[in-house]
């Protein structure tokens, strides 16, 4: 498994990232051990987990799949063998993070969402503690041709350095080591590097932020930014939560998927998303390859591309995930994604 530079850390990262989302939900921790054994033994040391986890969240699972890690950790004793990342929410209306009352990015929010995510994960430190989400409205994870303006500021937003300081005091804590974001803007990215520029905390290391077959929008604008700024990207849903494998093709519904259980995959049922899977399954195919396989393989082989957290809920989905490494990425298969691209464009921003 190759190892790649995180950002200015000092650390390397395995090409592929372990995703945990689903562990305490879909999966069980005997189902969630055996997905870490194997991606260890694969190579992997990066796993990424969020104290919002299991998806979807609720406050009868919240937290159940840091304490999974945990346990694994406790068993294995690999620890210190894993660059290990999590996240604390941004806004969120949701109040049983903070014990009844919504979440902001704020000092206390923070320190409350660390000190248990540390308790979770039987740990004394955080690799790689990202936020979440923008306390700012922005439209990520929506379809932007229902956005006519940018989202207005809010009035009591927390300003980002207000913010930044919280983590920088973490880092002299020794209870986080690096800092990272997610779900962000080229704005908010750049914000964040200018108040550290100014003494303000931690650079920021990594951007989590989705990529994959129907939404490369990360190449117009923050591909720029985070190659200048030494900002790794991570790409999330690399598979379009599961439509770039094929598998609700023409309006299936397998029983046990995400879909089926849960319903929540609006982001990838926009206007042409249908056609654009068909066609990168069709390219799949015509070069010998499943399609989940295919689409695994364009993610973690970008040239800008650090990490690509890949999840599973059977151990045959995460051999196929993880085998993408090892796939010899050619010139032809580039052309002939850029060339469905240019057909049918980011259906699914």
């Amino acid at each position: 498994m190759q190892q790649r530079p995180l950002g200015r850390t000092g650390l390397s990262v395995s090409a592929i990232c372990l995703g945990t989302m689903t562990w305490g939900e879909q999966n069980s921790e005997a189902e969630g051990f055996a997905q870490m054994d194997m991606a260890v033994a694969r190579g992997v040391n990066f796993f990424d987990t969020a104290e919002m986890y299991p998806i979807p969240p609720r406050a009868e699972t919240q937290g159940r799949t840091e304490t999974i890690i945990g346990n694994w950790f406790r068993r294995s004793g690999k620890r210190d063998n894993i660059v290990l990342a999590t996240k604390v929410v941004g806004r969120t209306a949701m109040d049983w993070f903070r014990g009844g009352r919504p979440s902001k990015l704020v000092r206390a929010d923070i320190l409350d969402a660390v000190e248990k995510s540390l308790a979770k994960l039987q740990t004394d430190r955080i690799d790689l503690y990202q936020i979440h989400f923008p306390e700012r409205p922005i439209p990520w994870g929506a379809n932007p041709t229902r956005v006519t303006s940018p989202p207005a500021p809010l009035a009591d937003e927390t300003p980002i350095a207000e913010t930044l300081a919280v983590f920088d005091e973490l880092v002299k804590a020794g209870k986080i080591r690096h800092f990272g974001l997610s779900n962000e803007s080229a704005w908010g990215v750049m914000r964040y590097v200018a108040e550290s520029e100014k003494g303000g905390g931690p650079r920021v290391a990594s951007l989590q932020n989705a990529y994959n077959l129907v939404n490369r929008t990360f190449e117009v604008n923050l591909a720029e930014v985070c190659r200048r700024e030494d900002v790794s990207l991570l790409a999330y849903s690399p598979l379009a939560q599961g439509y770039l494998s094929g598998k609700y093709d023409h309006g299936a519904l397998p029983e046990g998927s995400r879909k089926k259980l849960f319903d929540r995959l609006q982001r990838y049922e926009t206007p042409g998303a249908a056609e654009a899977y068909v066609a990168y399954g069709e390219l799949a195919r015509r070069f010998g390859m499943k399609p989940a396989l295919f689409a695994n393989a364009f993610v973690t082989h970008r040239p800008f591309m650090t990490s690509n957290i890949i999840g599973a809920t059977t151990i045959e989905q995460l051999r196929i995930a993880l085998d993408s490494a090892d796939v010899s990425w050619t010139d032809e298969m580039q052309e002939g994604v850029d060339e469905v691209h240019q057909r049918v464009g980011n259906p699914c921003p």
